[in-house]
């Protein structure tokens, strides 16, 4: 009966720590730890696939069970030894976690672990892919892994670290094993195929090692598979690039010139060949996305040396990435991997995944609006150069518009300035001299009144125009305020002080509305509309409690959003005699001939005094919410 063919990566599994590939730091930990004796109860080894984890638990394994050992060099003729490489060992017991999950495999675990080793001086335990362990059959080696006889020595090795749980990382030494270089990879697939006559291209090589992802054992066992195809022709990297369904660097090349330089016609018939050959929607675009990853690579790099080892290409094809990235800037060449990587998103969730590749390639070879910045520079130093010369005006460009903070300046309403004329004719009529006689007397002091009535006009107008100022200011604020509870709370109970875009201070009556607007779920909302108005990044909210400096009035702005306008009174049509009473009796007002107008009640104030002196504190302020009615 012929022998049993052995795959090459079992084949040419490691059997000591000096055969491990692109491990070092590693190699160095482990050996040093057994040269001294200071071997840990528990190891734990994390990394990739294919990188050597579980090679390296059985190389301890043997280093530590060897007749000879524990050696860095096991003999590989003692039983421990063979056993180990045959993978019949009594004394190392390698368990799949996968299928050994639960809690009652974690506990048969517990039974055997009392019996003392057979052949070898330790028991050693090799849990692979130790992260699909349940909870609790984690918990149930806790206590074990923590302190194991002494005999006993745990190896758990995982690909996903993040779920194994910290309690049992914490008793464990980790080593992180890395992915192994191209350089590595190939190295070692050069002596494998020595050895076993394997006749192969240097291109082919690292074309392996750059598919395999960092991992030895995937590159032995495609460099396996492609060995078989023909035995009497060299491996080109041609038939691995048709093996694993990739694109070959000449086709890559092609379809990328014809997207480069526009030719739509040219790169739809070569992708309808290329897909036609069996490659996939998904492999095409990875592989056009890589390929023009090398691009930037070749074009941004001056040394060749450092090209070929970023991109693993040959120098005949750097030299023609080279060549092809002469005429091409790199940012075109970023909004083409932009736009790859977009549509391999929709190629993953579509069904129709090659029409969405032919979309794609029509798009980049349909790019003839794409404007190169040196194009642009170009035609800017045109247009200054013939604006020096004289050949084209520059057009008058106004200033770019600079933020102020709005000042509204409106207009006195009609009845003010009404009143204002009004007083303006009396006091023309009343300065008029009534004599020649009196004229000498009276002019001195009717040039003081006119004077002074002119003052009081000025101070009323002023401060006319400075309470309308605020109150439309307040306006707009208030309406910014989105929060309608806020906006109300606000406008029926606050009274504006000072309102700028450094910032604005307001006051309450009474302190439980002070501490109210203080809060975030109002204040918030107020700022946020200040900064709105003022068009300011920023703006400082200040919350009082009203006193009698207060300069600015009660204000009450009419929000067409929140009230109803007031029905339209029809005018009162005066007689001659009451307008011209009432003009007399303004000019005295005026002039200071009356008393100011002492503040009275009337008795139905009086009588809402009364009420509301017997109303709680919470009725009160329900009053002020509702402007002083009460609703029960």
């Amino acid at each position: 009966m012929a022998e049993r063919y052995l795959p090459l990566y079992r084949k040419y599994r490691p059997q000591t720590f000096k055969d491990l590939i692109g491990q070092e730091n590693i190699v160095k930990a482990l050996s040093n730890a057994i040269n001294l004796n200071k071997i840990s109860h528990a190891y734990l080894l994390c990394g990739p696939r294919g990188t050597g984890k579980t090679t390296t638990a059985r190389i301890i394994a043997k280093s530590l069970n060897c007749a000879k050992g524990p050696t860095l060099e096991p003999c590989g003729e003692c039983p421990s030894c063979k056993d180990i490489a045959n993978s019949t060992p009594i004394d190392v017991i390698e368990i799949d976690a996968a299928s050994n999950r639960k809690v009652e495999d974690a506990r048969n675990i517990l039974e055997k672990i009392q019996f003392v080793p057979v052949n070898g001086r330790y028991k050693i335990y090799i849990i692979d892919e130790v992260h699909m362990l349940t909870t609790e059959a984690f918990n149930t080696l806790l206590k074990t892994l923590e302190e194991p006889p002494e005999n006993v020595i745990f190896i758990l090795a995982t690909t996903e670290p993040h779920k194994v749980l910290d309690t049992i990382i914490s008793r464990c030494q980790r080593f992180d094993f890395r992915r192994i270089t191209t350089q590595d990879i190939v190295a070692r697939l050069k002596y494998i195929c020595e050895q076993e006559n394997i006749s192969i291209t240097e291109d082919a090589l690292y074309t392996i090692a750059r598919s395999s992802a960092g991992g030895m054992r995937d590159s032995l066992a495609l460099l396996d598979q492609i060995s078989v195809l023909d035995a009497d022709k060299e491996i080109t990297a041609d038939d691995v690039n048709e093996m694993l369904g990739r694109l070959s660097f000449e086709t890559l090349f092609e379809l990328s010139t014809s997207i480069l330089n526009s030719d739509t016609q040219n790169a739809i018939t070569l992708l309808d060949k290329i897909y036609n050959k069996g490659n996939e929607p998904f492999q095409i675009i990875t592989n056009l996305i890589q390929y023009f990853r090398n691009f930037l690579v070749v074009k941004n790099c001056a040394d060749r040396k450092i090209a070929a080892e970023l991109t693993q290409l040959n120098e005949a094809h750097i030299l023609q990435l080279k060549e092809q990235s002469e005429n091409v800037e790199a940012e075109q060449v970023l909004y083409t991997i932009e736009r790859l990587s977009f549509y391999s998103k929709e190629i993953k969730e579509t069904t129709n995944r090659y029409l969405w590749l032919e979309l794609c390639i029509i798009e980049l070879a349909s790019n003839v609006k794409y404007v190169s910045y040196a194009q642009i520079l170009e035609r800017l130093d045109k247009l200054e150069a013939n604006v020096v010369s004289g050949e084209i005006r520059p057009a008058a460009i106004a200033p770019a518009p600079v933020f102020k903070p709005s000042t509204i300046q409106p207009a006195l309403d009609e009845k003010a300035e009404s009143k204002a004329d009004t007083v303006s004719d009396v006091i023309k009529t009343h300065t008029e001299p009534q004599s020649v006689k009196d004229e000498p007397i009276q002019a001195k002091e009717t040039q003081e009144n006119v004077e002074e009535t002119q003052h009081t006009i000025s101070q009323h107008n002023q401060a006319q125009n400075s309470s309308t100022d605020i109150a439309q200011i307040w306006q707009g604020i208030l309406q910014n305020i989105e929060s309608i509870p806020s906006r109300m709370f606000f406008y029926n109970l606050s009274r504006p002080v000072e309102l700028t875009p450094e910032g604005i201070t307001i006051s309450f009556a009474k302190d439980i509305f002070v501490k109210q607007a203080q809060e975030s779920s109002k204040n918030a909302p107020l700022k946020k509309a200040a900064m709105s108005y003022f068009g300011v990044a920023d703006i400082n909210v200040h919350i009082k409690l009203a006193d009698e400096n207060d300069a600015a009035p009660a204000i009450k702005p009419s929000l067409e959003k929140l009230e109803k306008k007031p029905a339209i009174q029809q005018p009162q049509i005066k007689t001659a005699t009451e307008e011209e009473e009432e003009n007399e009796h303004l000019l005295q007002e005026t002039l200071g001939q009356i008393p100011e107008k002492n503040n009275f009640e009337t008795t139905e104030n009086k009588q809402q005094d009364d009420n509301t002196e017997n109303l709680s504190d919470q009725s009160k302020m329900v009053m002020e919410l509702f402007n002083g009615k009460y609703i029960e």
